[in-house]
């Protein structure tokens, strides 16, 4: 418990207080206008080891699936919505998807995060901390159970509202592109107009997210939907990677974000509650067991072919020894008998030649070419 015990050195009295600035900025405002002499207090925080990875889904849904926050959750849709014009949620309500068992068996219907909007669309957030290779499938599988459930006795099929999916992925997927957000809908193949926008999926893909962030490609001043999906890539417990330069760029920015300066604050303040703390940790080693249990049950699997091949090659060299023996044995003794048989032919034709026959007697006799047995006949000769 490495990560319970960094927390225990750090009280929560000497880990959160206010936040202040001497003047007000706008929100989209660039970091180049922003003086590093300027005075205000850094946000006060925990290490960042102390703090929950976001991508493990029970840490994301603690911070974005919950009324108390709210609002936060709303900022942080409302920038996958603009994306593809949607107009912008005002409220939004959160819906029960608990089924029992949540994490016991992950094929079971479960989603992460899924509101209703006031407009009557219906958002489901999916985070994949691992790879299972079946992630499109597996959205468009969540999609139609949110899409179908809308329907109730007596209601017509134009009364079914958009479906809306946002999957958070710890891992790549698609390989026709560099870009980490891409966007799908329904489009007809030649002129490439959209069939209809109840479907709607989003994949963000976080790997390229952080390439992108290291290559300089990303700007979260002006683009607010980069801060927030930095602010899920910044911790990486699996790997131990806790990234500084994302902190102090984010940490900025929160000076003038109220609604990031909130989650920072809520983020630190469940990572330095001692259940949530064990409920995360207990979460994050039952991923981990499963990975590992994978790649033992794939490294067997791997062991057991090449052990498959070598015994296949074994049995067929010895296979093929058995079968070139048998062929040298009979190929010996088809040439034994044809050279036995070719000698007591010539034999024939030698007496045949010494008694005076002709030629073309001896030939038909032994069935020996014209050549051979003038070669007798000169042998004899002299």
């Amino acid at each position: 418990m490495e990560l319970t015990k960094s927390l225990r050195q750090y009280p929560l009295e000497n880990i959160i207080h206010d936040t202040v600035r001497d003047e007000t900025a706008d929100y989209g405002k660039n970091k180049s206008d922003f003086s590093s002499t300027k005075k205000f207090k850094a946000l006060k925080r925990i290490p960042l080891s102390g703090l929950m990875d976001l991508k493990i889904d029970y840490a994301f849904k603690q911070l974005f699936g919950i009324e108390k926050n709210k609002q936060i959750t709303i900022v942080f849709l409302n920038e996958f919505l603009q994306k593809t014009g949607r107009d912008p949620i005002k409220d939004i309500t959160f819906i029960n998807i608990e089924a029992g068992g949540e994490y016991i068996d992950d094929k079971q219907s479960r989603l992460d995060v899924l509101v209703l909007t006031t407009a009557g669309e219906k958002i489901n957030v999916e985070i994949q901390f691992t790879d299972q290779y079946n992630m499109i499938k597996r959205s468009i599988y969540y999609w139609s159970g949110v899409y179908r459930s809308q329907l109730r006795s007596g209601m017509g099929y134009d009364e079914l509202s958009d479906v809306i999916s946002i999957n958070l992925l710890n891992f790549n997927i698609f390989d026709q592109t560099e870009r980490f957000h891409t966007m799908h809908h329904l489009f007809e193949d030649e002129e490439q107009f959209k069939l209809t926008g109840v479907m709607e999926f989003h994949y963000i893909e976080m790997p390229k997210l952080l390439k992108a962030w290291k290559e300089d490609q990303l700007d979260p001043w002006n683009d607010v939907l980069a801060r927030w999906l930095l602010l899920l890539g910044m911790i990486d417990h699996r790997n131990k990677k806790f990234y500084e330069d994302i902190y102090r760029e984010l940490e900025e920015i929160a000076m003038e974000d109220e609604t990031l300066r909130k989650a920072f604050h809520n983020w630190e303040e469940l990572s330095m509650t001692p259940e949530q703390f064990l409920a995360y940790e207990s979460r994050l080693k039952h991923i981990l067991d499963e990975e590992a249990a994978k790649r033992e049950a794939e490294l067997r699997a791997q062991k057991a072919e090449k052990d498959g091949m070598k015994r296949g090659m074994e049995r067929g060299m010895e296979r093929g020894m058995e079968r070139g023996i048998e062929r040298g044995i009979k190929s010996g003794m088809k040439r034994g008998i044809e050279q036995g048989e070719k000698k007591a032919k010539k034999l024939i034709a030698q007496r045949l030649l010494s008694d005076g026959a002709e030629i073309q007697y001896v030939m038909g006799i032994t069935e020996l070419s014209k050549e051979e047995v003038l070669e007798i006949q000169k042998d004899i000769m002299g």
